[in-house]
């Protein structure tokens, strides 16, 4: 039986790992043979998840950031930190790396670099201060290291076993499947407020709320947080203006993330069920 994945195999900016338990809990109230699209599939969390609990699910997962490159990229991903972990062994755990010690690994990943691809984000984690990435040679030398180098190896073994993989805008793809019925959307953006720095495009207001015009009258779990406002925003056009307001009579579930001993932030998960879909 394959490994059932609580967090992404590798490091991804705003995976829904503190949400897990959560989402599936309210997979049971929707269809097990439902069709999920995840318009921004993102580490792949969402829809592998819904694979495991639903398995006669079929599941659309949009790899727009191109997340299987950096999937088939593990062996040499592992072998480079292989290299690195000895030269840090005397670096106590999230301490900063020496100079002289920095240099030696900068002369190992820019040899990886002329080889062929390097996963630049998941080499963030292993060096860079926690959250902090980059995406290229250039970006990383500019950048202090320390040693948060894992002692074991990454794996991900049938992590996204039977899901179809696909590489749209989500406009697209929600245009694609919007008119068929028995469709759940996954619906988690780049968070407005938040360091986005990992995807691929700039993301404007305008943007964010160009995702909402998916959740009016679809089946749909959306992720936000609290730094968006964008909950607030349209109970205040609906109230204000008789404005049609999305997340009208939609779950909301709250998890908060703390980031230092007096601060965080609170993620927010709501999920709605058109109810006039005869197959829900």
């Amino acid at each position: 039986m394959s490994k059932n994945y609580v967090t992404s195999p590798l490091p991804f900016q705003g995976q829904k790992r503190n949400f897990i338990k959560q989402f599936k809990q309210a997979l049971k109230t929707y269809p097990t043979d439902a069709i999920y699209v995840d318009l921004f599939g993102g580490s792949g969390l969402l829809s592998h998840t819904v694979k495991k609990e639903n398995p006669k699910a079929k599941v659309i997962y949009n790899d727009y950031d191109n997340f299987k490159q950096r999937l088939k990229a593990i062996s040499r991903t592992n072998k480079l930190l292989e290299e690195l972990r000895p030269l840090v062994e005397n670096v106590p755990n999230k301490k900063a790396i020496p100079d002289n010690i920095r240099y030696q690994i900068l002369d190992i990943i820019t040899q990886a670099d002329k080889q062929g691809y390097v996963d630049y984000i998941s080499l963030s984690a292993n060096l860079l201060f926690s959250m902090n990435y980059v995406q290229s040679l250039e970006e990383l030398k500019k950048q202090r290291f320390y040693n948060r180098i894992r002692k074991s190896d990454y794996d991900a073994t049938c992590y996204l076993k039977d899901v179809e993989f696909v590489r749209y805008d989500y406009k697209e793809l929600f245009d694609m499947y919007k008119d068929i019925p028995n469709v759940v959307f996954l619906v988690d953006p780049p968070y407005l407020s938040t360091d986005c720095s990992t995807y691929k495009n700039y993301w404007r207001l305008s943007d964010y709320l160009d995702v909402l015009k998916v959740l009016m009258n679809t089946n749909y779990f959306y992720f936000t947080s609290n730094k968006s406002s964008i909950v607030e925003l349209c109970e205040w056009i609906e109230t204000n203006t008789g404005g049609i307001n999305p997340f009208n009579k939609a779950k909301v579930v709250y998890h908060y993330n703390s980031t230092s001993h007096n601060t965080g932030y609170t993620d927010i998960m709501l999920h709605k069920r058109f109810t006039t879909d005869t197959t829900f």
